[in-house]
Parts: structure tokens; sequence; C-alpha cells
């Protein structure tokens, strides 16, 4: 395996890109903007090496939420809309802030207002659970990015 994992928190912000628009996919690239509008990440592949020059992927190798909402689109890994659509809207950037980055902590914070909202949460993380299960079996490899990650 090629990639290194991320925490499974970086799910729920891959399903919140895609609910807001936020990502231009093209032939062997991708544009992905972030949660508070601040920042461009570019997504790049060919055949099965991604690279992207988010933090977590440039700094930490990890599979940053920019490839793994690129992966949806791609099919590669399921996509479930209807759940996407629950993350609509979330700046992440001053979530993830407020709880010093423990993404846990802010998805925590979501679940609960998901869950006050009459949302069925269980059904949400069986399926984040399959999606990590999918990207623990992926056959693709990160390499990082040329590109310096935007400031």
């Amino acid at each position: 395996m090629g990639i290194k994992l991320p925490p499974i928190e970086k799910i729920h912000e891959a399903y919140s890109a895609i609910a807001d628009c936020r990502i231009t996919l093209r032939d062997n690239e991708a544009d992905v903007l972030s949660s508070d509008l601040s920042k461009k990440y570019l997504v790049k592949w060919n055949d099965e090496i991604y690279s992207s020059n988010d933090n977590a992927s440039y700094w930490k190798g990890d599979l940053g939420y920019p490839i793994i909402a690129v992966l949806m689109l791609q099919e590669k890994l399921t996509l479930n809309k209807e759940i996407a659509k629950h993350f609509k809207g979330i700046n992440w950037k001053k979530l993830n802030t407020e709880h010093k980055n423990q993404y846990s902590k802010a998805v925590k914070q979501i679940m609960d207002e998901l869950e006050t909202a009459g949302v069925d949460c269980d059904e949400i993380n069986k399926e984040i659970d399959k999606v990590y299960k999918e990207m623990e079996n992926l056959t693709i490899t990160t390499k990082r990015s040329s590109l310096l990650p935007p400031k």
C-alpha cells in the first residue's frame, strides 16, 4: 500500500467539499477550495499516483481531504450523496481551530448538531467507516506535490 491513512474525520471534510461544490475536476488534476474559500489546493494524478498541496498531504504524507474528495468523485471510494448533504456549509478551518485541531471533537460537535436535528447519525457513521475501510484497500500511491502548500 502506498498511502498513509489520515484521521477518519477527513472523510467528513471530503463530503463537505463535495456538498459545497468546491471541486473542479479536469483530466488529470482538480482544484479544491478550502472550506473558508481562502485557499485553493491542487490535486494531480497520473495513473494511480496522486499528489496534493494541502497541508496534510504535503507535510504529513496523509491522504488529505482534497484527494479523498477527488477519489469519491472518481468512484474509487464510495460517495453517498444523501450523507454528503449533511456536511454542506461547514467551515472546517474555523471549527478545527476552535477545537485546537482535535478533529474528533470538531466532528463530534457536527454530529451532535445533526442528531439534535433528527438525522440518523448511526447511518452516517456506518458510511464513514465503509469509506475508511475502502481507503485501507486502495491501490493508489501518493507522493509529495512539487507545489508548496498555499499560505
